[in-house]
C-alpha cells in the first residue's frame, strides 16, 4: 500500500489547527451530537500508546447528580487553594473553570488503567508512567479533532482525584488523568484566554530547547 502524501497546503492547515487549539472555558448550551462524540472517541483511539496498550478510559458524565458532585468537589478544592492567597489571578482562573463546569453540555473524565493486560507490559518496565502519558496522547488527539469540528475543550484540574473517581464509581484500579468540558464556544478568539487576561504569555520554541 502506498502511504498518503501530505502536501504543503495540508501542512499549513495542520499548523493552523495546532495554533487554534484552545483551552475553552465558555460554551453555548447546544448539545454535542452523540455521533460526533463517538467520532471523536474513535479518533482518540488512533493515538500512540506504550506497547499498544490503549490504557485510556473515557467516562462520559451525563447524570446531573454526578455532575453536581464534581462541581462541589471543585468548589471545595478551589476554596482550599485560594485560602489566604489573596491572588486576583488565581481567583480569575478558578472562575473560568467554574463557568466551564456550569455551561458545558458535554463533560467527561479521562482515566487510565495503570496495569492493562493489553500490550503485555511492553515498554513500561522501567518507565511505568508511560501508561499515563499514553492516555494524555489520546486526550490531545481528541482535543485537536474536536477543534477541527469547531468544538472547544477545557481541562478542569482543580479537583481531588479520589473524590472524582468515587463520584463516578469506576473500577478501583483506575486513576484519574483529568476532567474535561466539551462544547461549542460562543466565539473564536485569536489570542488564548489566559494570554488575553494577562495570566501568562507563550514563549518561543528556541527558549525551551537545550542542546547537548
Amino acid at each position: 500500500m502506498i502511504p498518503p502524501e501530505f502536501d504543503a497546503a495540508f501542512r499549513e492547515q495542520l499548523h493552523t489547527l495546532f495554533a487554534w487549539r484552545r483551552d475553552v472555558r465558555h460554551f453555548r448550551p447546544d448539545p454535542v451530537p452523540e455521533a460526533l462524540l463517538g467520532r471523536l472517541l474513535e479518533t482518540a483511539a488512533l493515538a500512540p500508546s506504550v506497547g499498544l496498550s490503549q490504557p485510556w478510559r473515557f467516562v462520559t458524565v451525563d447524570e446531573p447528580a454526578r455532575r453536581a458532585a464534581i462541581r462541589e468537589n471543585f468548589l471545595a478544592c478551589n476554596a482550599t487553594a485560594l485560602a489566604g492567597q489573596g491572588s486576583t489571578r488565581a481567583a480569575l482562573y478558578a472562575r473560568l473553570k467554574l463557568e466551564g463546569l456550569d455551561q458545558a453540555p458535554c463533560q467527561f473524565a479521562l482515566c487510565v488503567e495503570p496495569d492493562p493486560a493489553q500490550g503485555h507490559g511492553l515498554g513500561r518496565a522501567t518507565m511505568p508512567e508511560t501508561v499515563a502519558y499514553s492516555a494524555v496522547m489520546a486526550l490531545h488527539t481528541l482535543w485537536l479533532a474536536a477543534r477541527a469540528e469547531g468544538l472547544g475543550l477545557g481541562w478542569v484540574s482543580i479537583l481531588e482525584p479520589a473524590a472524582v473517581l468515587a463520584a463516578l464509581e469506576v473500577p478501583a484500579s483506575w486513576r484519574l488523568i483529568g476532567y474535561f468540558c466539551l462544547g461549542w464556544p460562543p466565539q473564536a478568539e485569536e489570542q488564548p484566554e489566559l494570554e488575553r487576561e494577562g495570566w501568562e504569555h507563550r514563549r518561543a520554541a528556541a527558549a525551551l530547547r537545550l542542546r547537548r
